[in-house]
């Protein structure tokens, strides 16, 4: 599934061949995602410039004067950029025709994704009201977690997943970071200290960082919007690696699952 630094990293791809750009026109092959694409986009959209494009948690937020059409991937979406010339493939559902033989493609073969239009402020749209802060940002910081984790006995990977905590840090970041931290993932979130906290919270926001510098983490078949994959992969020093040897004591990694989700870790690193 793509995750923040691979949505990041779709927005940074599409942003200068779209951004300022105006519409043309726009063909829906399939509108049957997680949530029917409304019938009226092509009508809303035509003619359109687009005025801006962000992220929020892992929703692309492509906003124009009249509102903002929100973009989820899914498990398998995936946003790019073509040539107009390119014929659509099975799983290429939407079209997004910006001029000058370029079109924004979304291509989703499980169909979970999302396009949505919101209207107004999109911040209180129902998907995005109730998101915790953005990891990244200076409202995540050792404080914030410490409150917020208090008298939690859920484990402490299971807490910072939850995206009321803190949106995007998915399994895999959330697998890093916590290796990188020195905590074990199964350890109850209210009994971390305010000085263990405040070493997640600095390697949530380092992993982050250098996944998206690294364009996401390529497991099945995620392409950034310019085509081509992330490397992270190669950097990975837990999640993946269950039964073989930590990088940094050399005895194998335990795996278990927590909250459903692949969970590994080094019982010797991490207490």
């Amino acid at each position: 599934m793509p995750e923040l630094p691979e949505v990041e990293t779709t927005r940074r791809g599409i942003e200068p061949h779209v951004l300022g750009r105006r519409i043309e026109c726009l063909t829906v092959r399939q509108p049957s995602l997680r949530w029917p694409v409304p019938d009226t986009l092509p009508q809303l959209l035509t003619g359109q410039t687009l005025r801006t494009l962000s992220r929020r948690g892992k929703y692309l937020l492509l906003g124009f004067d009249h509102g903002t059409l929100l973009v989820h991937l899914g498990m398998s979406g995936s946003l790019r950029i073509i040539e107009r010339r390119e014929d659509p493939g099975y799983h290429d559902h939407v079209d997004i025709d910006f001029g000058a033989k370029r079109v924004l493609r979304y291509n989703d073969p499980r169909r979970f994704g999302a396009m949505l239009w919101a209207e107004g402020d999109v911040g209180q749209h129902e998907l995005l009201a109730h998101l915790g802060p953005e990891p990244l940002s200076d409202a995540f910081d050792a404080d914030y977690l410490y409150q917020r984790s208090r008298k939690r006995k859920q484990s402490i990977k299971t807490f910072i997943m939850d995206s009321k905590v803190v949106v995007g840090v998915g399994n895999i970041y959330a697998n890093e970071a916590l290796f990188a931290a020195g905590i074990r993932p199964t350890v109850a979130a209210g009994s971390l200290s305010k000085p263990r906290l405040q070493a997640l919270v600095h390697e949530i926001k380092t992993v982050l960082a250098r996944a998206i510098t690294q364009g996401g983490t390529t497991l099945r078949d995620f392409v950034g919007g310019d085509g081509k994959p992330g490397y992270f992969q190669q950097s990975l020093l837990v999640y993946g690696r269950g039964g073989e040897p930590c990088k940094q004591c050399g005895k194998p990694l335990k795996e278990v699952r927590l909250g459903q989700r692949s969970t590994v870790y080094c019982t010797a690193c991490q207490r």
